[in-house]
């Protein structure tokens, strides 16, 4: 049966992971949507949620050159004045975004590299970064350049941890071999679960840490999106996301639903049961939910704090078992750069 490890009390502060070198929170903080994807957006709301993370314990921020067009980067800015010393910042590049969407292509070359980073660390307002991740590898470009210029960015002192995103395991090991990355960026929850045949696995030999994006689904493990009427118009999950879509949310409902049921069962949420089936995968998986409001935060980091036992994973897996989503966890387009 689900217990909890410390008093509600005691949430004030989540326990800690490892990093490379730095130690953040066991749970991060995506935060793409307080600039766009996910409808409207309230800075304020943003930025208090960001605060009330870094009074948990939630020290990794997670944000990306592109999100917004550099909007996100702005803003985890403007909120981390006075309290650089307190959060973990991880940024990505490498996307090309010339407009809307999600991209048009990746772009990894070393002058690109040392580019991006000048650009982030202006619009962050801050003289290093904790962890900088290629977003997506470059087909045309060797990843051992990449991988260089990363090296170098750390040498310089401009970055202090670097790593991949959404690579696959021959890469991983090319790019570990020309400077050891501290993190490999992908999704993993309960209805993404690739990763765990051999990503998984060759990120623990290396002593990489694994920074689960995703962690409930966009949402839907949440169990409170029963349809796409509810996303707005502009919400990238209708155009990008194949399980939101109509011909597969209906299968993907019956799924979620029994993981509601379980949760109901147990007195917390599908979400917190989601989050909690994650922080069980092993101390080297830090979890980063996004939101953009403080309640859905509080809810989400009381996750850090269930204790499951073997009936409790045995239940939440059989729940939501891999073979019975329906649809591609990216469109055809995002799919083609998915662990090159």
């Amino acid at each position: 049966m689900i217990s909890r490890t410390s008093s509600e009390d005691s949430i004030t502060r989540l326990p800690t992971r490892r990093i490379g070198t730095l130690t953040v929170g066991a749970q991060g903080l995506g935060c793409l949507g307080m600039t766009e994807f996910y409808g409207p957006t309230d800075d304020a709301e943003a930025i208090a949620t960001i605060h009330r993370g870094l009074e948990r314990g939630i020290t990794l921020l997670d944000t990306a050159d592109v999100y917004g067009h550099g909007r996100n980067e702005e803003l985890i800015g403007r909120a981390l004045r006075g309290r650089r010393d307190q959060a973990v910042i991880a940024t990505k590049f490498g996307v090309v975004r010339p407009g809307p969407g999600v991209g048009s292509g990746i772009r990894a070359d070393a002058d690109h590299v040392r580019r991006s980073c000048e650009d982030s660390l202006r619009r962050l307002g801050v003289d290093h970064l904790d962890i900088l991740c290629l977003t997506r590898v470059d087909p045309s470009v060797p990843i051992e350049e990449t991988a260089g210029a990363l090296a170098a960015l750390v040498t310089a002192g401009k970055v202090r941890e670097i790593g991949l995103s959404e690579a696959g395991a021959a890469t991983i090991r090319r790019a570990h071999a020309v400077h050891p990355l501290g993190v490999l960026q992908t999704e993993w929850s309960l209805w993404s679960r690739d990763i765990e045949a051999e990503i998984a696995p060759l990120c623990r030999e290396l002593g990489i840490t694994v920074v689960a994006y995703a962690p409930l689904g966009r949402g839907f493990l949440s169990g409170t999106i029963r349809s796409v009427d509810q996303l707005g118009t502009d919400d990238f999950r209708r155009i990008a996301q194949p399980r939101f879509a109509a011909e597969n949310l209906p299968r993907n409902l019956t799924v979620v639903d029994r993981l509601v049921r379980l949760a109901d069962e147990r007195g917390v949420s599908a979400a917190q049961l989601a989050l909690a089936w994650l922080h069980h995968r092993d101390l080297d998986v830090v979890p980063i939910p996004g939101t953009r409001r403080r309640s859905h935060l509080d809810e989400n980091a009381a996750a850090a704090f269930l204790d499951l036992d073997a009936e409790d994973l045995a239940a939440i897996e059989a729940s939501v078992a891999p073979g019975h989503i329906a649809g591609a966890r990216w469109n055809e387009q995002s799919m083609q750069f998915i662990e090159r």
